[in-house]
């Protein structure tokens, strides 16, 4: 909002919260209830990338991903949940990627992330349903913004020699912006329209890069599926006859 002049300084409230701080998180929803009143949407997309090799991706590298991509949205959920419960609305969006319906080899660690972000969601949606509360996960592609810049973007801390291929696609990738399909102001404004328009499906993609993604993902997993079928259908328990 800092290209806007005339931002009205009332509706607006910040506040900077280490998501994998549980007490700090709770005192930043409170703080917002007061100053509003109630939470409607709450909308989840702190977030970061990393292009590393599974075996370069350290235990500490991992755990700090998974403070953010999950146990930091696990601790906003607790915190908005029970008021949205007791009013009976609200609105959860949950900010995943095409990352979250297939992969690439570099991305294991934050697919990893997005991977668990899609089940949790899921789950949620059915959970709260009864409760008049909405659950929504968009799945961006590559969209014009800085996240694929150093600032916004996790390299390994030791990179191990044989993954020259992973080396190659993150110089790829680091000179990848200002290239992206996407829009992010039309990406926003599509943000809003989830939350605003009761129309979007539970998973609402953005960009055609992530719809042709997620298409050969389905046809691919479909494919393994009926390939496996046989296998899968040896292990029942033999019936009598």
């Amino acid at each position: 909002m800092g290209g806007h002049g005339n931002v009205d300084r009332s509706r607006l409230l910040t506040a900077e919260v280490d998501l994998a701080d549980e007490a700090a998180v709770a005192a930043a929803v409170e703080a917002a209830a007061r100053r509003f009143g109630t939470i409607d949407v709450v909308v989840n997309n702190a977030g970061y990338g990393f292009l590393g090799a599974v075996e370069e991706v350290t235990d500490a590298e991992a755990r700090q991903m998974f403070d953010v991509q999950i146990f930091g949205v696990w601790n906003v959920l607790r915190a908005v949940l029970p008021g949205m419960r007791e009013r009976r609305s609200g609105h959860i969006i949950n900010i995943s990627s095409i990352l979250g319906l297939t992969a690439f080899p570099g991305w294991g660690l934050y697919c990893a992330g997005k991977y668990a972000l899609e089940g949790l969601t899921e789950s949620l949606a059915a959970e709260v349903s009864g409760f008049g509360i909405d659950v929504h996960l968009v799945e961006p592609g590559y969209t014009r913004t800085d996240f694929l810049r150093t600032t916004s973007l996790g390299l390994p801390s030791k990179p191990i020699g044989g993954y020259e291929a992973i080396r190659e696609m993150t110089d790829a990738h680091l000179k990848m912006p200002g290239t992206q399909l996407g829009d992010p102001g039309k990406a926003a404004a599509a943000i809003i329209s989830v939350a605003t328009g009761g129309k979007a499906p539970l998973h609402q993609l953005l960009g055609s890069d992530s719809y042709g993604l997620a298409k050969a993902r389905v046809e691919a997993l479909s494919a393994d599926i009926e390939n496996g079928r046989d296998l899968s259908f040896s292990t029942d328990i033999a019936q009598a006859v």
